[in-house]
Formats: C-alpha cells, structure tokens, sequence
C-alpha cells in the first residue's frame, strides 16, 4: 500500500502568517490553484481513494483532486484534523512569542498526541483500503511530525499542495518522498 499525504491548499490565514488549527478556515483561489496542480503530481500513479480531515480547507482540497483524477472521495477522519493551537489560533508566530515567549500556551495539543493521530489513521485507513493506494489530505503539522516519526529524524515544513508520500513494507510504514521530493535527495 502506498499512501500520498497533501496538506490542503493554502487560505487566507496561511498567507498571512495565522495559526489555523482546528479552526475551519476555508481555501481561497490559490489553494484551489494548488489541489489542482496537486492532480498534475499524482496523475502519474493509479490511486484508488482519496481521504481527509474533516476541516473544510482539506475537504474542498481532496475533492478538487478527486474529481481531477476521477477517483473515490472517501470519508473524512476525525484523526487527521490540524493540531490543536488552543488560544494560539488566529494570532501570527511574533503575537504568540510576544505573549508567550517560551510557546507554551493554554491549549496547545502535545506533539505526541499529533504523532499518535496521525500514526493511528495510517493504521485505520490501511485497515479499512486493505492494500488500496491513498491519497490523504489533511495538514501541515500532522504530515510533518507523522512522516518524521515514521523516519526517525526532523523534517522541513510542509508546503500547502504539496504531496509526500509513505508505503508499508513488511508491516512498516517507510516514507519516500517529502515535500515532492524524494527522501535520498533531501539527506
């Protein structure tokens, strides 16, 4: 099974600079700009469903692509939504180091809880496809943590449309390519 993760195309609060969250800002034309050049990247390879989060921005991105590679829109998954900023959501990187220098903040879901998310929805989407390639739009700060758990060591930000990617060998989840990039090329 080979899954390819997008993270949504981008809204208004990505380009100002705002945590988003769990907050459900919607894609503006650029982001729908991105979900299909995302169809562009993934027209390459047979995919048989695409999945998201629930959060609206990924749901218009996943069905954009969908319908682009004229595929199954499957269901949405509670597990692939946005990390949780808490109070943090809304305001810009430079208000919350203003406010809260050392970036701890009331609400602010632990990396581990992410990393859970996000490792537990490969798992209940690879049980639910049993071998199906999938595509999963969901978000930033999940796709990086997941795919640097999953490899062991840090990664890059992840870019709004781009495609990542991760297969299961032998019952592991090893991951491929990040940012579009493959991984050998980043080391």
């Amino acid at each position: 099974m080979t899954i390819a993760f997008i993270r949504h195309g981008q809204t208004d609060w990505n380009a100002a600079g705002r945590m988003q969250g769990r907050t459900d800002i919607p894609l503006n034309d650029t982001g729908r700009q991105q979900a299909r050049d995302a169809v562009d990247v993934l027209h390459d390879v047979e995919w048989d469903v695409i999945v998201s989060s629930p959060l609206s921005r990924a749901r218009e991105t996943a069905g954009i692509i969908a319908t682009g590679l004229e595929i199954e829109l499957g269901r949405s998954y509670d597990l692939l939504v946005e990390r949780n900023y808490g109070v943090g959501e809304g305001l810009t990187m430079e208000e919350i180091l203003a406010r809260w220098p050392d970036r701890d903040y009331p609400g602010l879901e632990p990396l581990d809880s992410v990393v859970s998310r996000g490792t537990a929805a490969l798992q209940q989407i690879n049980d639910e496809y049993q071998g199906r390639d999938a595509v999963i739009v969901c978000h930033g700060t999940l796709i990086r943590y997941t795919l640097a758990a999953l490899h062991g060591q840090p990664l890059d930000r992840i870019q709004n449309g781009s495609v990542s990617t991760v297969d299961l060998v032998d019952g592991q989840w090893r991951v491929l390519c990040v940012n579009g990039t493959m991984l050998d090329a980043l080391v």
